[in-house]
């Protein structure tokens, strides 16, 4: 069964940063992507970033939502099965839920109701 477990989310300054991962189990890196959403109180789930990859690549081609990009870095490691969402000049306007997801190019396609997810981490960002 495909797991997704999520770590790294927490309480900081407005200007402060963390870095949040997500531990993939029984799922191979695949060109559908894996990535990450957020969802704030009140909002819709909205995309943050996604990354995707195969084993013929070393590198992957990454997306970011315009309010995130220049501030939000996403990775992978895959000898540990694991992406990374490093945020960085965290604003109170990112406060909200992250989720992890996997077969991401699925929920773009077809909806939040699609691909495999996380069990969401709390982000806080103070003013």
């Amino acid at each position: 069964q495909v797991q997704l477990v999520e770590s790294g989310g927490g309480s900081v300054e407005d200007g402060g940063s963390l870095m949040l991962s997500c531990k993939f189990i029984n799922y191979w890196f695949s060109r559908c992507g894996m990535g990450w959403y957020r969802q704030a109180p009140g909002k819709e789930r909205e995309m943050v970033s996604i990354i995707s990859s195969d084993i013929f690549s070393s590198d992957g081609t990454t997306t970011y939502a315009d309010s995130v990009k220049g501030r939000f870095t996403i990775s992978q490691d895959n000898a540990k099965n694991t992406i990374y969402l490093q945020m960085t000049g965290l604003k109170t306007e990112d406060t909200a839920v992250y989720y992890c997801v996997a077969d991401a190019c699925l929920v773009q396609k077809l909806g939040l109701g699609s691909g495999y997810w996380g069990q969401g981490v709390q982000v806080t960002v103070s003013s």
